[in-house]
């Protein structure tokens, strides 16, 4: 295999925009080449590694308890990237005929090893319910649209193609997800204690949704107009704690609250809320799936039934019957518009931006006073204070046509203004 070679300039402050991109995007190109054969070279100290040979093998043979382990440590990455490199080098041997298309792209060096990992890990394998032409077809559709769009969205999009083809494993996948939750609290010899843990969708709902209520201000969410709100909003901005020592600070005072069983107003305005996303028709027959807002994974019908009856959520049914707009009588977007924005876009849906709804605002296509927008649902998106800005001072647009959103970019970005498609988590 033979890496294409690339020529950097000595002084990168001399190239314009146009070239410095290009020199970024061909650096991407070698990088992925070089990845592919480091997948495939990690594949190969896996399968000389193998628990079956016990202290012969490789990595335990050099001092390493896994191959994971030996691959982090000679290529100087992290484990989880170690992890990737050796499942999609083993992908790219061959042993799953369905990931054909991902191997492929990833030896051409058209699919970096982080989109191809999330892929070969959202798919998985085949079963009773899913077959590996059904897997195959998945996989060619995800290498697609790879290229326009992040790893993280990748993976995201192969899992929910996984829950659509197996609709009946969804409780299994959420079981399994659950299982592998913990938090360990762990002393350190400064005096100092560090958290490290893993949470399912569901306790993650939660708990981000708790922290988002505190921190907003601080991470782009949505500006206010109400007089308190703003002031609050602005302390929060104006504390000289990092947005970190916030969360931190937040959690404790959380923990000091419950148990004291105070019902105080340390979320300010509104308590934390978490919403369940679920079609009418699958919450009354008991089966599917459902989403919690702002969590990947999905969850069983069950979870949803079981939360809908709780206190603290609201659950969003996806019912076309609900009158939601408003016209020009009110400027600003309802909070049941609101929701509805959030079951409907997931969150910012500016291509590449993973700003969950209670970080966004709510853009009016039609701009209100220019365009004499109506505060309508198809003729609004959500977008996070960033994205929200640059349409406004920017000079970018959105253009809807039957229920599709794309993003026009102003002349000094792209002098075609091509229409860049929106994502939706």
């Amino acid at each position: 295999m033979t890496v294409t070679s690339v020529i950097v300039p000595d002084h990168l402050e001399k190239l314009d925009d146009a070239a410095l991109l290009s020199l970024q995007s061909s650096i991407a190109a070698s990088r992925r080449e070089l990845d592919a054969l480091s997948a495939r070279v990690s594949a190969e100290v896996g399968r000389r590694s193998a628990p079956e040979l016990g202290y012969s093998g490789l990595a335990q043979r050099t001092g390493n308890r896994t191959p994971e382990a030996l691959v982090q440590r000679i290529a100087g990455v992290t484990r989880s990237e170690a992890r990737a490199l050796i499942r999609v080098g083993t992908a790219l041997e061959g042993s799953a005929p369905w990931l054909t298309p991902v191997a492929l792209a990833v030896n051409s060096g058209e699919l970096s090893i982080a989109a191809a990992d999330g892929i070969v890990a959202g798919l998985g394998t085949p079963g009773e319910s899913v077959s590996s032409d059904d897997l195959t077809d998945a996989a060619a559709r995800l290498v697609a649209v790879a290229g326009q769009t992040t790893p993280e969205r990748v993976a995201a999009a192969a899992r929910s193609i996984r829950d659509d083809l197996d609709v009946e494993g969804v409780a299994d996948r959420e079981a399994l997800l659950r299982e592998k939750r913990f938090l360990r609290l762990i002393p350190q010899p400064d005096g100092m204690t560090k958290i490290f843990g893993l949470l399912d969708p569901e306790s993650a709902a939660v708990v981000v949704a708790a922290v988002d209520s505190i921190t907003a201000p601080r991470r782009g969410g949505p500006r206010f107009v109400d007089a308190e709100a703003v002031a609050r909003s602005e302390r929060i901005v104006d504390d000289p704690r990092t947005t970190d020592q916030l969360t931190a600070d937040a959690l404790v005072d959380m923990i000091t609250l419950a148990t004291k069983a105070d019902k105080g107003s340390l979320f300010g305005t509104t308590a934390p809320t978490v919403r369940v996303h679920v079609t009418l028709a699958e919450l009354q027959a008991g089966a599917g799936s459902a989403h919690i807002e702002g969590q990947a994974a999905r969850v069983s019908v069950a979870t949803a039934t079981r939360l809908a009856c709780g206190g603290g959520y609201v659950p969003v049914l996806f019912d076309e019957t609900q009158p939601l707009d408003v016209g020009r009588s009110e400027r600003l977007f309802t909070w049941r518009q609101r929701i509805a924005l959030a079951a409907r876009d997931g969150g910012c849906i500016f291509p590449g931006c993973d700003r969950p709804p209670s970080w966004c605002e709510a853009h009016h296509i039609d701009f209100w006073a220019r365009d004499e927008g109506a505060t309508d649902i198809a003729r609004g998106v959500l977008l996070c204070r960033h994205h929200h800005m640059l349409m406004h001072n920017n000079g970018w647009e959105v253009e809807e046509n039957a229920g599709e959103y794309h993003f026009v970019p102003p002349a000094s970005v792209d002098q075609r203004r091509t229409p860049i498609p929106a994502e939706r988590l």
